[in-house]
């Protein structure tokens, strides 16, 4: 590109940039300080601008896209409004490290600092919830800004940034700058590689390991297949057990012999126990997160601990550890397989006989066990039924947050990673449906469901409007149990019993609902007709809200109590009704 071929306004050189980034899809609200961006979307046919209701949305959105796809996500939205209603999904994005670009207008550079119309200090107020941001004054330095920002938010800990381009900055004429011109930011130059005498060293102790442990997160996710194949060989290699948290699912397989379930707070036994009672714990792209860990000082007591992690930051942040490696889990995965083969003596598989019979022994206490009923829908079995007939498809559950959340982590088995999607650090509501949104844009011809509360599905349900504009078939499945279930677990748990504004009396009639948009809307309360009716809401070719009523006062088991260890987790046949027989709402009517 040379002459007057490489000349052109900042709009024009935001859709080149975006272009020769591989970006084919953006999510996006409309509003003055971007009208000259969107008239050259306008104008264009290779990239797809995906039309949202609420800036949250264009967010979320961005971010299935990117957690389904492992590539970018883009969003763009106004000055002002449009820039403070995408900070929750960049904070979801930063706590979960997904890698977003989003690209706000501004007011022109005459006016900053006026309290012009529409004007905030987004680069101030985004500041703590990005990875970096840019406010771009000179069009000459566009290019190079957007080229840096991508590199910024998929290397390393991926994570959002934000590109703030005032109006006039957008109407100016400059020069475009390819990405194979642009010279890389020195100052941002992420460890990929782990050291290999630290790496030396966690393999030998990972050799004279007797009850050893694979502790791993979405940080494998986040480093590619590669990762997750190597984690696998690694597995197969050591017969290690392994455990994941809410954000590392699939990559490991649900299915495989050496899988203990999720731990945490709502884990399984087995995982949490043998996290407890480990001598060593390698930790693999996790954060050692408070969910995670229960009690700080009660947290895995006897173990060695080793701790692999692209970001320096998180070693050592809240556990302290034995080996802390920074670097990128494929490659620190990749020299882990090969010094143990290496080994002069490589552990005998049956050292870990005792190790194997202990977590059998957990294992036995079937700790995600639950009554069933013939009357009514267990929310249990409802996520067992949704996952039975979602098998041999290649299917992306999203999640809004609460109870459901977690019974979809319990009960849907996943295979592969980038197949499950949900708001693990900042917990979200509303992130469900237009991540699924995302989700599909990026697979069109897959089978996309968000398993929703019927609280959460609230607060972004404007987004049904997008999913019908265009054409995006994504599966709604409520677990609708008149309440903010987990809001109401803590309060007859912790709080007494008191229900505090956790019962919802106002619930709009969702197939209703569904229709009102233009969807299709479905209803069960009966266990009996259940099967038939999910099998019916996975053929239909259009979007769905699935009204699965379920038992309204149903808790989500196991659990580690607030402020209480690995080891003392309370069961589903240890915790008592006593508190919920005596439930009473607050116009005196007995609930059960």
């Amino acid at each position: 590109m040379t002459g007057t071929e490489n000349q052109m306004t900042g709009a024009e050189i935001v859709l080149k940039a975006l272009k020769d980034n591989g970006v084919e899809h953006i999510f996006g609200y409309p509003g003055g300080a971007v009208l000259p961006i969107y008239d050259e979307i306008f104008q264009q046919d290779d990239i797809q601008h995906i039309l949202v209701r609420h800036e949250q949305g264009a967010g979320h959105a961005a971010e299935g896209y990117a957690r389904s796809t492992g590539k970018v996500g883009v969003m763009l939205v106004t000055s002002g409004p449009g820039a403070t209603n995408a900070v929750t999904p960049l904070q979801d994005a930063l706590m979960d490290s997904v890698p977003l670009v989003c690209i706000t207008g501004q007011v022109p550079t005459t006016l900053i600092g006026s309290d012009a119309f529409q004007e905030c200090d987004t680069v101030g107020i985004t500041r703590p919830c990005t990875k970096h941001n840019w406010l771009v004054k000179d069009v000459n330095e566009l290019a190079r800004v957007i080229h840096e920002a991508f590199r910024v938010a998929q290397t390393g800990r991926p994570g959002p940034v934000v590109i703030d381009i005032p109006k006039d900055v957008q109407f100016a004429t400059g020069t475009y700058e390819p990405p194979s011109d642009y010279i890389e930011q020195k100052s941002y130059q992420p460890k990929i590689q782990g050291d290999l005498k630290k790496i030396q060293a966690a393999v030998e102790l990972m050799a004279s390991a007797r009850r050893p442990v694979f502790y791993t997160g979405g940080g494998v996710v986040n480093a590619g297949p590669e990762a997750t194949k190597l984690l696998r060989e690694i597995i197969e290699l050591t017969d290690f057990p392994i455990t994941s948290t809410l954000m590392g699912l699939g990559c490991y397989p649900a299915s495989g012999k050496n899988w203990l379930g999720m731990l945490g707070m709502h884990g399984s036994y087995e995982a949490n126990m043998a996290m407890h009672d480990c001598d060593v714990m390698i930790c693999v792209g996790a954060r050692f997160d408070d969910r995670i860990t229960g009690r700080l000082n009660a947290f895995s007591p006897n173990s060695k601990k080793i701790h692999i992690d692209v970001d320096p930051s998180s070693i050592n942040k809240n556990v302290r550890v034995d080996i802390g490696i920074t670097g990128d889990a494929a490659s620190v995965l990749e020299d882990m397989v090969r010094l143990w083969r290496a080994l002069p003596k490589k552990p005998a598989k049956t050292e870990l006989s005792d190790w194997w019979s202990d977590i059998a022994r957990w294992r036995a206490r079937n700790s995600f066990a639950y009554t069933p009923s013939q009357d009514v829908i267990m929310p249990q079995y409802a996520i067992q039924r949704l996952y039975e007939h979602s098998k041999g498809r290649d299917t992306y559950i999203t999640t809004e947050v609460g109870q459901h959340q977690m019974w979809a982590a319990q009960f849907f088995g996943f295979e592969q990673p980038l197949h499950w999607l949900t708001s693990g650090g900042l917990g979200t509501m509303g992130y469900g449906l237009p991540a699924a949104l995302g989700v599909q844009v990026a697979h069109p011809d897959a089978l996309v469901i968000d398993i929703a509360g019927d609280a959460s599905i609230q607060m972004c349900i404007q987004e049904m409007s997008t999913a019908i504009q265009y054409g995006l078939p994504v599966k709604i499945f409520i677990l609708n149990n008149q309440y903010m279930g987990m809001v109401r677990q803590w309060q007859q748990l912790l709080h007494g019993n008191r229900l505090s504004n956790s019962y919802t009396e106002a619930m709009p009639d969702f197939v209703k609902l569904a229709e009102a948009y233009g969807a299709v809307g479905m209803y069960c309360d009966n266990p009996r007709e259940l099967d038939d009716k999910i099998a019916e809401m996975i053929e239909v070719k259009r979007p769905v809200i699935f009204d699965c009523r379920v038992a309204n006062l149903a808790n989500c088991f196991p659990m580690i109590p607030s402020g209480k260890a690995h080891n003392e987790m309370l069961l589903p046949d240890e915790a008592t009704d006593e508190a919920v027989a005596n439930a009473i709402d607050a116009k005196g009517r007995q609930l059960v």
